[in-house]
């Protein structure tokens, strides 16, 4: 539409004569688009971008729909059309065009209403089974998207076992998405989502919140491929979307050279021009590129369907693939810092970080953490995006607070930083002041935000986790480590409210069900106590790699941890504590003996 009617004169001129265009970026605003994709569904029965609002100067809307044509179509009318017919309503019927916004306006606030309920993940799982696709994986059909909070939540079900529905779910769509064309090969990191079914040729774009999500699940895979991909997404955040700030920018384009995947995507002919026809061929077969192509064009996008006969002919082919690409023009990047991505981002480097050894990861994320909280934090209050080092003036959304808050907690578990802590700690201070509802669950804007025509909440899932499902997460993980009952009651209220939800589409609510599964636990909190060395790493390994579990390490007792109060050493060797509600069982010191504690 942009194209086809905003660049038009005689359109543009018509709407600047008849109307106030606004237009709205619903990442930095993501609660205007909220609330106005709720009215488009309401009075089309579908929503969807680009999205075109009517509203009169209350802001209540009394017309929407998406696309319109620049000519009659289909028997859709044009865009002009429908602005005339709107701007002859609005002069001849203005009674008309006020009763269809109030009635609108009244039906938006009954909508925002939520039932508590009791989330059954068993049956969630049960349910997520059903719609699993047996051949290529994943959930659904064309397009597909990687359903990385499911994935969080089947790798909690399953917790390091290898067999049962939600194991086998998890690792066969891992390994589907890590060896199909939405991974890059080359550069890791995935696209947004494939248009097939298998995953071979994806929407080229990269946005930070996927590669964050995904890495976390990667890492926790604990296979030799989930290393692998979790490593190399790790490294696309800090080499592609680390902004000089030390935030992670939003995304990264799909075009190049003014069309989609020409950066990403490569011919037999010009694998062979870079590698040499012996290594072009054994590249050509190996990454499933042919001479029909399996993109557009005659070109085909990278996929590692096998593992490569020669691995070290692999890591060199690769390297001068990579070379070769760098030299083609490069997507844009779309440099923003959102803030509830940049906690996303922060939480999966501390994963991949402490899993593997990986400093650099944790000092990335103890960067970003920094960022958000030097420039997102104006006066006590979370504000969403920034960019070039100055802080924008949309206000923080719950999502905001709630992945903060969680990057936040993390970030305490990989480091010990206490300053961490209660930096998370003051967040969700706020989050419980200004955006609970009386029903125990919460609004996605704080009750002294920008006042719109109605006041959105949302608990589901949807390309990243909600605002309710990260509170959850975050309120879960700060009770554990300090026993604050408040916020646990928060974490369980707040569960209740998505119940509903979670029996009718779990595919949008894994992250609500992931933080369920967990607090069935308690979550179980591990203290691990004593002076670094392997033995302290072995038992930590043990730890980290529950997905459940919420790990603290210190060298020694704090008095400011509520979890590492009275916590020592047992003979002079570090002792892990696990513990559920801050109730710990006789420490241990051996690998073998923890993991037997976890599993109780």
């Amino acid at each position: 539409m942009a194209h086809e009617s905003f660049e038009d004169e005689a359109t543009a001129a018509y709407l600047n004569e008849h109307f106030v265009s606004i237009k709205i970026d619903r990442e930095e605003r993501p609660d205007v688009d909220a609330v106005y994709m709720q009215a488009t569904t309401s009075m089309t029965g579908h929503g969807g971008w680009p999205m075109t609002v009517v509203l009169d100067h209350d802001g209540n809307p009394f017309f929407a729909g998406t696309y319109f044509p620049d000519a009659p179509r289909h028997g859709q009318p044009s865009f002009r059309q429908v602005l005339e017919a709107l701007s002859d309503a609005w002069t001849n019927r203005a009674d008309e065009v006020a009763r269809v916004g109030a009635t609108l306006r009244d039906h938006l606030n009954q909508e925002n209403a939520l039932t508590a309920g009791t989330i059954d993940v068993d049956a969630a799982v049960a349910t997520l089974a059903t719609e699993f696709d047996p051949r290529s994986a994943g959930f659904g059909g064309a397009p597909k998207f990687p359903p990385s909070m499911v994935l969080e939540l089947l790798l909690r079900v399953s917790a390091g076992s290898t067999t049962g529905a939600a194991a086998e779910m998890l690792g066969a769509t891992l390994e589907a998405m890590a060896r199909g064309g939405i991974h890059d090969q080359l550069g890791g990191g995935f696209a947004r989502y494939s248009v097939d079914s298998d995953w071979v040729v994806p929407h080229f774009e990269k946005m930070l919140y996927d590669n964050a999500l995904l890495l976390r699940v990667y890492a926790g895979w604990g296979t030799d491929l989930g290393e692998q991909v979790a490593l190399d997404i790790a490294e696309f955040l800090l080499t592609e979307l680390r902004t000089h700030e030390g935030g992670f920018a939003s995304a990264l384009d799909a075009d190049s050279e003014g069309e989609e995947g020409t950066f990403y995507v490569w011919t037999p002919a010009q694998l062979t021009e870079v590698l040499g026809p012996e290594d072009g061929r054994w590249a050509a077969d190996l990454l499933s590129v042919t001479d029909g192509g399996t993109f557009e064009r005659g070109t085909s996008t990278l996929q590692l369907l096998r593992d490569p006969d020669d691995p070290g002919r692999w890591d060199d082919v690769r390297r001068r693939l990579l070379e070769a690409r760098a030299r083609r023009e490069r997507p844009a990047l779309d440099d923003k810092v959102v803030a509830a991505w940049n906690g996303l981002a922060i939480s999966g480097l501390c994963r991949v970080g402490t899993l593997y050894h990986q400093a650099q990861y944790v000092e990335a994320a103890e960067h970003a953490a920094a960022l958000l909280w030097s420039r997102h934090v104006v006066g006590g209050r979370l504000r969403r995006v920034s960019r070039d080092d100055v802080v924008g003036t949309p206000a923080g959304v719950l999502e905001d607070h709630g992945c903060v808050a969680a990057g936040f907690l993390d970030l305490f578990q990989a480091t010990g930083d206490v300053d961490w802590l209660e930096r998370a700690g003051s967040i969700l201070d706020v989050a419980l002041a200004h955006f609970a509802a009386d029903d125990g669950g919460f609004f996605d804007t704080a009750d002294d935000a920008e006042v719109l025509v109605a006041r959105p909440r949302d608990p589901s899932d949807n390309a990243y986790p909600s605002g309710l499902s990260s509170m959850v997460h975050a309120l879960a993980t700060y009770a554990a480590i300090t026993g604050s009952g408040r916020h646990r009651d928060a974490a369980e209220a707040g569960l209740a409210t998505v119940a509903q939800i979670a029996e009718r589409a779990p595919r949008f609510a894994g992250w609500s069900l992931a933080a369920a599964r967990s607090m069935l636990d308690g979550p179980v909190e591990v203290a691990i106590v004593g002076e670094p060395g392997e033995e302290r790493d072995a038992l930590e390994q043990v730890a980290r790699r529950d997905p459940n579990a919420v790990v603290v390490v210190a060298d020694e007792p704090c008095d400011d941890v509520p979890l590492l109060v009275g916590r020592d050493e047992i003979d002079g060797r570090p002792a892990a504590y696990v513990c559920r509600n801050l109730v710990c069982e006789r420490p241990v010191t051996s690998p073998e003996e923890l993991r037997a504690a976890l599993v109780r």
